[in-house]
């Protein structure tokens, strides 16, 4: 499943990123094969969305959300 398609305050687990560039920028930002994420908050159009990493929020395109490969919780 991918990150983009969790519905508001679904829990998952982060399996792979698939982009090799943005994993980079994401794993510096903490967002880490194993790291529970939630999703928080959606814009009022669908992109951006708020997802919680660990304790604090980070905002995603879906663009960047899709490269993301979780698993629900």
């Amino acid at each position: 499943m991918k990150l983009s398609h969790l519905t508001f305050g679904q829990e998952a687990v982060v399996e792979q990123i698939n982009d090799n560039e943005l994993s980079l920028k994401l794993l510096e930002m903490g967002l880490l094969p194993g790291e529970t994420v939630a999703l928080e908050n959606i814009a009022p159009f669908g992109d951006p969305i708020a997802i919680r990493v660990g304790e604090y929020k980070m905002c995603l395109r879906l663009e960047d959300a899709d490269c993301v490969v979780v698993h629900l919780k």
